[in-house]
């Protein structure tokens, strides 16, 4: 895997030459799904809790809306990030080259 921002000439041990534009552009996408995973995580990991209550008035099959979301609602929102992120992630690796085997 190219070493972020940093050219690497051909190395020894087989693995990828990367130019310093092509890591530059490797980063660029990579920093981009973190942050985009950043702000998914503050917002399913604080801001649901934040409004439990309010969420609370409404009711479905009995519980109240916003128990449910922090109970039960954030967690399936990581799980889901978890895939969706290594899922991405290496679709950018195979995009730059740089897959794992």
């Amino acid at each position: 895997m190219p070493l972020v921002g940093d050219v690497q000439e051909k190395r020894g041990d087989g693995g990828p030459a990367v130019d310093k534009a092509t890591a530059d552009a490797y980063w660029s996408k990579t920093s981009g799904l973190m942050w985009t995973m950043l702000v998914i995580w503050l917002v399913a990991g604080f801001g649901i809790h934040f409004f439990a209550t309010a969420l609370n008035e409404i009711r479905i099959f009995g519980f109240p809306v916003g128990f449910y979301m922090a109970a039960q609602g954030s967690l399936i929102i990581f799980v889901v990030m978890l895939f969706w992120f290594a899922r991405r992630q290496n679709a950018i690796d195979e995009e730059f080259g740089v897959e794992e085997e």
